[in-house]
């Protein structure tokens, strides 16, 4: 009989954080459509934001806004990490997804070039700043929120949810814009038709906000809510090592993510001429089977631990990453099964990572530690991966952009070598500064 009710008791302990994992995923996948429409339709962008000019020159104006978008990641990483960690991760979570709100609002309502002039890609440029200030903080707060509320030894499963969820919204994302290429006429589309996902995004931000007011702060935070004072001063002043441990943890993987979960599908449309309905049903493959693996990895980060996925994440770009790229053509199969082994193979980082730098840091400085060096390495890497990759491919050096890849993720590949283990660190036990 006792046997029985504690295993009750077990179950309904997991339910009780399974919901709110469930509605912070929610508000993540709305957060991240809102990131990842901005990409897919920066072709439809640029004509409508900038004077006339050619294709190439267009996507490349409207690709340096969304770098401008990642150079606002660091400081929303720092504000929004601090935040969190001095008044909760549930307040930090609903902060990050009004910004979101605002900034896709203000793109899906903003008059053409024609209309008023520079003003166009400047109100572009303001909506990309709050987007970038809301997404710095909200890695940082849905990591430390679904790591917190994990059971132990459950924590890498748990975090899954955090790639998962950010997939979904990309996917979404994608599909829409499938749906909307199928549907629409091209002057439809570049008329007004763009228009349509940043309205439902700023619409879907909105309910995600209403729904994290209901979820529960984490028993962790709770325990030493209010300290310290300034949480971003204090990790540099007590965790210099964890902090740049984070920054080379992120230096590969930005990179990789950005490249082939993100761009990839745009990439194959401007430089082998896949037709855009092709390439965009290629990458909702890869990200299907992506987020049914993620899981799967996850328990395997909880089983063996975060270093061997790590290494294989790191070892395996490194040596692949010039073999991907040979890879791509004209045909959109190849390009599928090009996104699908990237993703499988980016899974391994994505399953462990989100876990193994959280470890790292004690709870008062959780949020602070991971948001503004993670932030800052995806600005200054990740953001900038599709200008780079279309910079060089316009300059005749297409086959440079894979080895940049492979410098970063060796770099990366020697920060998980130095990485002690941390699987089985009880959260609430790191020591405080």
């Amino acid at each position: 009989m006792n046997t029985l009710v504690a295993e009750a008791g077990r179950v309904s302990l997991g339910r009780g954080r399974l919901r709110p994992v469930l509605v912070a995923s929610v508000g993540n996948a709305m957060e991240w459509f809102d990131w990842a429409t901005f990409v897919t339709f920066a072709a439809l962008l640029g004509p409508h934001f900038y004077p006339a000019g050619d294709g190439t020159t267009n996507v490349l104006r409207t690709l340096s806004v969304f770098a401008v978008g990642f150079l606002f990641r660091p400081l929303g990483g720092a504000l929004i990490g601090a935040y969190c960690d001095r008044h909760g991760r549930t307040t930090a979570l609903r902060l990050s997804l009004l910004m979101m709100a605002g900034g896709s609002l203000l793109i899906a309502l903003a008059p053409p070039y024609r209309t008023i002039g520079v003003l166009a890609p400047a109100l572009l440029v303001v909506a990309r700043a709050l987007q970038g200030l809301s997404a710095g903080g909200e890695g940082a707060a849905m990591s430390t929120y679904v790591n917190e509320i994990a059971p132990s030894g459950r924590r890498g499963l748990y975090s899954s949810a955090v790639y998962i969820s950010t997939t979904l919204g990309t996917l979404a994302a994608t599909l829409l814009a499938l749906l909307l290429h199928d549907t629409l006429t091209p002057a439809q589309l570049g008329t007004w038709g763009w228009r349509v996902p940043f309205a439902l995004g700023a619409l879907l931000a909105l309910y995600g906000w209403y729904l994290r007011g209901r979820m529960r702060e984490t028993p962790v935070f709770d325990a030493v809510r209010g300290r310290p004072r300034n949480p971003a001063r204090e990790v540099l002043r007590t965790h210099p090592r964890a902090a740049a441990r984070v920054v080379g943890f992120t230096l590969g993987a930005t990179v990789v993510y950005y490249t082939f979960a993100s761009y990839l599908p745009l990439y194959a449309q401007l430089q082998y001429g896949i037709p855009a309905n092709a390439a965009l049903k290629a990458a909702v493959v890869a990200q299907v089977v992506f987020m049914a693996a993620l899981p799967l990895l996850g328990m395997a980060a909880d089983r063996y631990g975060r270093r061997p996925l790590l290494l294989v994440f790191g070892c395996g770009f490194a040596i692949v990453s010039p073999l991907l790229f040979g890879l791509l053509s004209g045909s959109a199969v190849r390009l599928g099964a090009v996104m699908t082994a990237a993703l499988l193979l980016f899974g391994c980082y994505a399953a462990a990572a989100p876990s193994a730098v959280l470890e790292m840091f004690p709870t008062s400085l959780r949020s602070s530690g991971i948001g503004l060096p993670y932030a800052l390495t995806v600005a200054l890497f990740g953001g900038t991966a599709p200008y780079l990759i279309e910079y060089l491919s316009a300059h005749g050096h297409t086959t440079w952009y894979p080895w940049y890849v492979v410098v970063l993720c060796l770099i990366s590949t020697v920060s998980f070598f130095r990485y002690r283990e941390t699987k089985d660190v009880d959260l609430a036990a790191v020591g405080e500064g």
